[in-house]
């Protein structure tokens, strides 16, 4: 198993996808509810929250509860957040469905993230990432919201360098988001062994490209949400079969 060789093929669909022009993010496939979330001008914050409410369900659910939290209010200008209290966030987010697996506990992530845009960023949480900063710090900002982990701040930060095309000054600390299609990814392409831990996927991504490890988060995703499956891969499909060793085992 030539590893660089598998390396070398994950980098350069990163790259492509790093260098490729600015495009209309798809983040939940309602074209509403992404128009919001593509708007960082006016609404960097509906981007941030969204990466809040990004934890154990789908990622088109989690996404999607900045757009219905604005259609049960008419807005959702950071001035109207602002003004709403603990028991108004959780109500728009438990009444009359649930917007998350966990709408509790999430109202609660909701509320806090709103009061440190407030407090912190004065509103504008745009400050995160403008002025090219050291990927690090865009990291850590994020890693201060409540309930953002290592996982959710560096796909944050991988989003706005990939997608949104926003400068940094580097791209080392943006790591791989190990989520269980990318821990799959890595072992069934034999990169780790089996059952290793997240970090060890992350260190691993380090090694082969210190420069930017994140850059083959996207590729590697795409590559266990479209093709390899947990129960019923589609190794004839995936452009990694010539040097997948599963492949060549099945």
């Amino acid at each position: 198993m030539d590893e660089q060789k598998i390396s070398n093929i994950l980098i350069e669909h990163g790259e492509s996808l790093f260098d490729a022009s600015k495009a209309f993010v798809k983040f939940t496939g309602d074209n509403e509810a992404d128009t919001l979330l593509n708007d960082l001008k006016n609404h960097s914050h509906a981007f941030v929250l969204a990466c809040v409410m990004d934890r154990q369900v789908r990622a088109e659910i989690a996404w999607m509860i900045p757009f219905r939290f604005q259609q049960k209010l008419g807005d959702f200008s950071i001035s109207t957040l602002v003004s709403l209290s603990k028991d108004d966030i959780k109500e728009l987010m438990t009444k009359p469905e649930p917007l998350h697996r966990y709408p509790e506990k999430m109202s609660n992530n909701f509320y806090q993230a709103i009061k440190t845009i407030d407090s912190k960023y004065n509103r504008d949480v745009s400050k995160i990432w403008i002025d090219e900063p050291p990927s690090a710090k865009v990291v850590y900002q994020f890693l201060q919201f409540r309930g953002v982990g290592p996982k959710i701040a560096t796909m944050a930060t991988n989003i706005l360098a990939r997608d949104f095309k926003v400068k940094f000054s580097d791209y080392y600390s943006i790591d791989i988001s190990a989520d269980v299609h990318i821990r799959r990814v890595f072992t069934r392409l034999g990169l780790v062994q089996e059952n290793a831990s997240i970090e060890e996927i992350i260190y691993k991504a380090r090694a082969l490209y210190p420069d930017f490890p994140g850059l083959m988060d996207l590729p590697v995703w795409e590559i266990g949400r479209n093709w390899c499956k947990a129960k019923t891969p589609s190794c004839e499909s995936c452009y990694m079969s010539d040097v997948c060793i599963s492949s060549k085992i099945s």
